[in-house]
């Protein structure tokens, strides 16, 4: 076995500075969500998925994919959010087991006022600290990431 390639000071510097970077960032838009609009990332993740739908709804399966959930545990998260008012469960017309999740009226109305705060909030504790260089560099460094895990993860087969 080859011995690893350990990372040099650039390297390391760069991989602890994304992961706190990443850590911290997501928790406090997150606290900033929550205090705002009362809503969670996961909540604010699934209304958003939904109100990007032009029907404003989505199978339960698609939506626990793209959010990288378990099929159970975002049936679980869909069941309080349905106790709240802010969406809907219908049987799938196409698959007996399968279920679609439909925005309401009230969590359109959710996603609406919290939008404006979100963004906000982005902005304040990302966007506007980068300069317009860095933005297209972030942007191009997540593309190479990501194109490079769906390539992964399409090389891991059934």
């Amino acid at each position: 076995m080859a011995d690893p390639r350990w990372l040099d000071e650039r390297e390391f510097r760069a991989w602890l500075g994304y992961r706190r970077m990443r850590l911290l960032l997501d928790a406090q838009i997150a606290r900033d969500l929550s205090r705002e609009s009362g809503l969670s990332d996961p909540d604010y993740d699934v209304l958003s998925a939904l109100t990007s739908s032009e029907d404003r709804r989505w199978r339960l399966q698609a939506l626990a994919d793209r959010m990288l959930w378990s099929k159970s545990r975002l049936s679980r998260h869909i069941s309080r959010m349905e106790e709240r008012g802010l969406v809907t469960r219908e049987d799938c017309a196409t698959d007996a087991r399968g279920a679609v999740i439909v925005l309401t009226e009230s969590g359109q109305r959710a996603i609406e006022a919290a939008a404006p705060g979100h963004v906000e909030s982005v902005r304040r504790h990302l966007i506007d600290l980068l300069t317009p260089e860095q933005i297209d560099t972030l942007g191009d460094i997540a593309d190479t990431v990501l194109a490079h895990l769906a390539e992964a993860q399409g090389d891991a087969g059934p």
